[in-house]
């Protein structure tokens, strides 16, 4: 075996093999969708006070909400509703996407009622201290009457406003702009005799798990959050195992900040978050109450003490909505996007969305994507660029890869010769090869860089693909309506012309009937393999004749964009290698090789040799 063929079977090999364990340990998520299972109805615990004896209380599983009048929310974005039951923010959809491909379908839920399945909702409140009591405070069954009359929209913020009856009144002023952030502006007006404490919070509740919840290893769905620069990502099950705090009635985990942060829940495209006032101290929680099967994070701000005949005003932040890129890196560095209300920028706000353990290739590479699909307006055409931008970048390393495969070849004859000489002394060949090696300047092992460079890449555009929104539901050209899914077509109905429906993604019918995109790649690949005769080892030309094939079936339910980038790759390498070759004085002769390997011919016996004979010949005998 020539230590090319080495090289190109130990490098194929080896991205085989990370393929394979990627492909056994992260299959394909499957959707959630038991609508079976009971929901939880009970109330969100109140949040605790800064005392230490603070009480925590529920409302009975079987307890009816009564019905309660609403504040409109309608913007370029987002509808829904306020309920003036506790002031919450529980009704909420997104105009802008769809549960599925189809326009006439409903548009995506993000929030949700108490009573409602699922039920997922913001919650704002103060806390008592010093000589109030709960019933003197706003919480989570307050019965808040609307100022005014208007609807909650870009530039018209809307004011809620509870009296308690004993010189305290409260008013919250609630602002969106034209993504998905609001402004929450609590004050309280003292018109007592004395001075009170008291502090402010806000909650982000869960009851129950998603419905749609992914549970794939690769992306993170649950609690995630960010403390003095700390990031934090809680799934729901390390929920449920947290330590149980008896202040706090739960399992909770409790974290102090000194300067900034936030916390809420993500789901894959989808997220809820909590954003306090950036530069001050504050308390982040998280915690699971198993009883009412609710998840539950909170931010708790610093004590306030009013004066008699004084008021105060805490400002927060809630970002509810799409995890959208340009968005929330917006947010991050200056604060605020137009429509909304000056703000202070919020640290490390993009590491909300799930970069993965290559965020040193990821966030970049989506950057570039980005960009190249404002420029292009199709994100089929971006990833083609990307793919040409990211072989541009490795195209010098690449080519000393190249390069060296071509001396690798030029030397097969020097390397033949010194096989003969040594025979069976095996440290003498070995000596002698690497001393050819340093003659010549030829690495033998650079074969493997250019598979080698192609792995940490793949795996980050696949994470990108599949966890950024930009990605879902884009559209290609033809049938290729998301690019974050599998190739929709299959042999199964030849590819749309039978009257049948194509198998059901996820299934062993789908990954045997593959669709146009995968069987594109595994022409790429043979075509690649093309450029260079089939190893004269039986074995090895097996293993080279199956690969291509083995790839374009394992590959058929990877999300189409990524397949897409798989093949754009390869037949830029076959490009690149074909001038290196060419360059080199080595001519490919594509089409003989080709045709060789449709040939069952049998090589050429030596004189003397039948075909298939590899017994000596037989001696003549004398007369």
């Amino acid at each position: 075996m020539d230590d090319q063929n080495k090289n190109l079977i130990l490098a194929t090999g080896l991205s085989f093999l990370v393929i394979m364990v990627w492909f056994f340990l992260f299959p394909p998520p499957e959707t959630v969708t038991d609508a079976t299972q009971p929901v939880a109805t009970q109330e969100v615990p109140a949040a605790p006070s800064a005392t230490p004896d603070a009480p925590i209380t529920a409302v009975p599983p079987d307890a009816e909400l009564p019905a309660t009048p609403r504040v409109g929310i309608d913007t370029p974005r987002l509808q829904g509703s306020i309920s003036m039951l506790g002031g919450r923010i529980d009704d909420l959809s997104l105009k802008a996407y769809h549960e599925t491909l189809d326009p006439k379908s409903d548009i995506v839920r993000l929030l949700s009622p108490v009573g409602k399945p699922n039920a997922y909702y913001a919650l704002y409140g103060w806390t008592p201290a010093g000589s109030l009591d709960y019933e003197d405070v706003p919480g989570a069954n307050t019965q808040w009457t609307q100022v005014g009359g208007s609807t909650l929209g870009v530039g018209q913020p809307v004011t809620l406003e509870w009296d308690n009856g004993q010189g305290l009144v409260f008013t919250r002023r609630v602002a969106v702009d034209d993504h998905y952030m609001f402004t929450v502006t609590e004050k309280v007006e003292n018109r007592t005799g004395e001075a009170v404490r008291l502090a402010p919070y806000g909650i982000v509740a869960r009851h129950g798990k998603p419905l749609n919840l992914q549970n794939f290893f690769v992306l993170h769905e649950g609690v995630v959050g960010r403390t003095d620069g700390t990031l934090a990502e809680t799934k729901y099950g390390d929920l449920e195992e947290l330590p149980e705090v008896a202040r706090e009635g739960a399992l909770a985990e409790v974290t102090e900040a000194t300067q900034d942060g936030w916390i809420g829940f993500t789901d894959k495209y989808w997220m809820t978050t909590l954003i306090p006032q950036q530069g001050q101290p504050f308390t982040s929680v998280m915690k699971f109450v198993p009883g009412a099967d609710i998840y539950q994070t909170e931010t708790r701000q610093p004590l306030v003490s009013v004066e008699p005949g004084a008021s105060t005003e805490v400002t927060s932040r809630l970002f509810a909505g799409a995890k959208e890129w340009e968005a929330i890196r917006a947010y991050q560095n200056e604060g605020f996007i137009e429509g909304g209300e000056a703000a202070e920028p919020i640290p490390g706000f993009i590491d909300s969305i799930d970069w993965g353990w290559f965020f040193f290739l990821t966030k970049p590479i989506f950057a570039v994507l980005h960009w190249l699909h404002a420029l292009l307006g199709n994100m089929g055409l971006a990833i083609i660029a990307l793919t040409v931008v990211l072989k541009a970048l490795v195209l010098p390393l690449a080519y000393k890869s190249y390069v060296s495969m071509a001396r690798m070849k030029e030397l097969q004859p020097e390397l033949e010769a010194l096989r003969e000489r040594a025979g069976e002394d095996k440290m003498l060949m070995q000596r002698e090869m690497m001393r050819l090696y340093k003659e010549k300047k030829v690495n033998p092992a650079a074969g493997c860089l250019p598979i080698l460079i192609q792995i940490p890449i793949f795996f980050s555009l696949y994470k990108v693909i599949f966890v950024t929104i930009e990605l879902r539901h884009a559209p290609f050209y033809g049938w290729l309506k998301d690019l974050s899914a599998p190739d929709p077509s299959s042999i199964f109905n030849f590819f749309g012309l039978a009257p049948w429906a194509a198998p059901m993604p996820g299934t062993m019918m789908a990954t045997i009937f593959i669709g146009v995109l995968p069987i594109l790649l595994g022409v790429s690949m043979w075509l690649q393999q093309k450029l260079n005769p089939a190893p004269t080892d039986k074995s090895q030309a097996m293993i080279f004749a199956w690969l291509p094939w083995v790839f374009m079936f394992m590959l058929g339910s990877f999300a189409s964009g990524l397949v897409l980038y798989w093949i754009v790759n390869n037949l830029i390498t076959f490009s690149q290698q074909y001038v290196i070759m060419r360059s080199h004085g080595h001519h490919p002769d594509i089409f003989g090789n080709i045709k060789s390997s449709f040939s069952r011919k049998p090589a050429a016996a030596p004189a003397g040799k039948a075909a298939n004979d590899s017994r000596p010949p037989a001696k003549k005998q004398k007369p």
